[in-house]
C-alpha cells in the first residue's frame, strides 16, 4: 500500500471531513475538498479548522512520502480568502526544506478558480522508524 492510500484509509478524521490525497511524490502532495454545508461556520464560509484539515493532511503525505514516520511539530496557517459552499479545494504542498530530521513544508490553498484561501507551512519531527505500509 502506497502513502497516498494508506493515509487515505487510515486518516479517519480527514476523511471524515470530507478531505482525500490525490497526488503524492517525493516533492509535493495534493489533498483535495469540496466545501460541503457542515464545514461552513456562523458566517456561512468555509471554517478555518476544515482548512487546516486540508492543509494538514497534504503536508503529511508529503512528510511520510519519505517512508519515515513523520508527525507535525509545528504548523501556522494565514487566511486571505473565504472558502464558500459549493467550492473544490486543492491543497499543494511542497517542501521548503526536506531535512532528515526536521522537514518543513508550504501549503497553498486554492479554489476551483485558482483564488489562494489560504497559505500554510508546517514543520515536522522525522523519526527513525518506517511508516507502516501494510
Amino acid at each position: 500500500m502506497d502513502i497516498k492510500e494508506l493515509l487515505n484509509k487510515n486518516d479517519r478524521f480527514a476523511a471524515n471531513a470530507g478531505c482525500k490525497i490525490t497526488e503524492v511524490d517525493r516533492h509535493h502532495a495534493v489533498a483535495e475538498m469540496t466545501v460541503m454545508e457542515a464545514h461552513l461556520n456562523g458566517g456561512n464560509v468555509c471554517q478555518g479548522g476544515a482548512l487546516f484539515t486540508l492543509a494538514d493532511l497534504a503536508i503529511a503525505a508529503l512528510m511520510n512520502s519519505q517512508g519515515q514516520l513523520t508527525f507535525g511539530i509545528s504548523n501556522s496557517i494565514m487566511f486571505v480568502a473565504s472558502a464558500h459552499e459549493g467550492d473544490t479545494l486543492r491543497a499543494e504542498a511542497i517542501f521548503v526544506c526536506n531535512h532528515h530530521k526536521i522537514p518543513s513544508v508550504e501549503v497553498r490553498v486554492t479554489n476551483q478558480d485558482n483564488t489562494l484561501i489560504c497559505h500554510v507551512t508546517g514543520m515536522g519531527y522525522r523519526k527513525s522508524v518506517s511508516i507502516s505500509k501494510e
